[in-house]
């Protein structure tokens, strides 16, 4: 076979990423926007010598999982990777990925796996769930201002126009209008990645579900934007507005945010809230979440990390609550705290938490979030969480200090900090660190609380955790991000002989 041969396929597997896998003259494709179960024509697009690369030219039998999509540009952007598929079939793709991760990187055994897994939490409607989202502007051939999402695997950016993003909230395709005519009308240059020139880079746009509260920041490569009180106008009259800001950066990276953020009108922050549920579970296992009266408000800056999907974050947040089994005496750690959005959960049930994160703008909010909440019980500590709680156990270990010397921190050292009951941890997609998994061995606390957005890290780091003296007791895929192949999964561990 050659490059741009047509042939045809029958769709026998799905691929980590959500492609197609079909078997043609002995060779291996994998086929992008391909569904199990579709007989197509397909395209190649590369070869290597035992499998190869090709796209879908027609489908000439769809599978019984296929689905029309309800995005125009979706086959463009690649931020939906299987919107193509059935919201029921894309469930079990991510928890068949989430086993498969625990047998083949965690080396965990079918029985093992069986005894603890609990069947994924799906979202009743699979679409508009993203409470934030960060939009490149450009130029088209034409000279047109552009704003949209970049094509994958490039920086082509493909327009929103008319076609709003379908995970995104509805007021989103509104605010940027009014943005490109505010540029338009003015003479506002976009940012031009080859030549490092012009000025507005990206625009960041959230969303407070609970609340409706807007934020809107525009990323500049400069110090100020010309005749800013025009885009102001515009902006402040989408309902729920609150709050509009720039962030300055002039760096030459494909970092978004850049260190300052100015404030030009209203708050510096938005405010929602997540809802704490508690987790039923019926004969069969099926969990279900009882909503109670319980709230746990949060101020979210341009800068705060959130999680995206706030409906489906207090299912994860209530499924570690309950995993961690609180009942009022314990200590917690909790590791990449963010702004202390699980920390506060377990403060309603712990007797003391303890928050560590790298991000200092974070930890202030984490602060203010207590204080939001009346949350006493909580303290935050800025610094990596690996080094954090290494020197606070070396150092008090030894017994040459009663204080945390690592990052800015304050004098809350108690005698279970360095006994913790529980320590929860919810790092980035690489995983914990070495040093941080020893550290958490060497405190050796009764139970880990592990929630993890990318399952072959997590797989990683649970079998050093148990080959050190732990066991899974439970775990629960949660399907953050519909449309695409990511998956959240919690994890409870108990130590062994506890």
């Amino acid at each position: 076979m050659q490059k741009n041969d047509i042939f045809q396929v029958e769709i026998k597997d799905i691929g980590v990423n959500g492609e197609g896998i079909g078997k043609y003259e002995e060779m291996t494709f994998f086929i992008k926007d391909a569904v199990v179960g579709d007989f197509i024509e397909a395209k190649v697009v590369k070869l290597k010598k035992n499998y190869g690369y090709a796209r879908v030219e027609k489908v000439i039998k769809p599978s019984k999982d296929r689905v029309e999509l309800k995005c125009d540009i979706a086959k463009q952007c690649g931020g939906c990777q299987i919107q193509q598929i059935s919201y029921e079939r894309q469930l079990k793709f991510k928890e068949d990925k989430v086993r498969n991760n625990l047998l083949r990187i965690g080396n965990f055994s079918e029985e093992e796996i069986d005894k603890v897994f609990e069947p994924i939490v799906g979202m009743e409607n699979p679409f508009r769930y993203r409470n934030k989202a960060q939009y490149p502007v450009g130029t088209e051939k034409d000279g047109n201002i552009v704003i949209g999402f970049y094509a994958q695997r490039t920086h082509s950016i493909i327009p929103i126009n008319n076609n709003d993003c379908k995970l995104g909230t509805k007021e989103n395709a509104q605010i940027l209008d009014l943005i490109k005519e505010y540029m338009q009308e003015n003479s506002v240059k976009p940012y031009d990645e080859s030549k490092k020139k012009g000025l507005v880079r990206h625009v960041l746009i959230r969303k407070g579900f609970e609340t409706n509260q807007i934020m809107v920041c525009l990323i500049i490569n400069g110090d100020k934007l010309p005749k800013e009180e025009k885009l102001i106008e515009k902006l402040k009259k989408v309902e729920g507005m609150t709050s509009i800001s720039l962030n300055k950066n002039k760096e030459n990276t494909n970092v978004i945010l850049g260190k300052e953020t100015v404030i030009l009108w209203g708050e510096p922050y938005i405010k929602d809230y997540i809802t704490l549920n508690d987790v039923k579970r019926d004969e069969q296992g099926k969990i279900s979440f009882e909503k109670t009266d319980t709230k746990v408000g949060y101020q979210i800056s341009a800068q705060s990390f959130f999680q995206v999907n706030p409906q489906q974050t207090e299912k994860l947040y209530s499924l570690a609550l309950d995993y961690a089994d609180l009942h009022g005496k314990e200590s917690v750690w909790d590791l990449y705290c963010g702004i202390g959005t699980i920390s506060l959960f377990l403060a309603n049930k712990a007797q003391n938490v303890y928050g560590v994160e790298i991000v200092e703008q974070a930890i202030d909010d984490a602060k203010r979030n207590a204080k939001l909440n009346h949350i006493e019980n909580a303290n935050f500590f800025v610094g990596k969480a690996e080094e954090i709680i290494s020197e606070f156990y070396q150092s008090n270990s030894k017994e040459k200090s009663n204080t945390i010397k690592a990052g800015e921190t304050d004098n809350l050292v108690d005698s279970q900090m360095m006994t913790p009951d529980v320590i929860v941890v919810d790092p980035p997609r690489k995983g914990c660190d070495n040093l941080c998994l020893d550290t958490m061995l060497k405190m050796s606390p009764s139970k880990i609380v592990y929630v993890s957005c990318d399952s072959a890290t997590l797989a990683r780091d649970l079998r050093y955790l148990c080959d050190g003296g732990y066991q899974l007791k439970k775990v629960c895929p949660v399907d953050q991000f519909a449309q695409t192949v990511h998956v959240e999964t919690v994890v409870g561990l108990q130590r062994v002989n506890y």
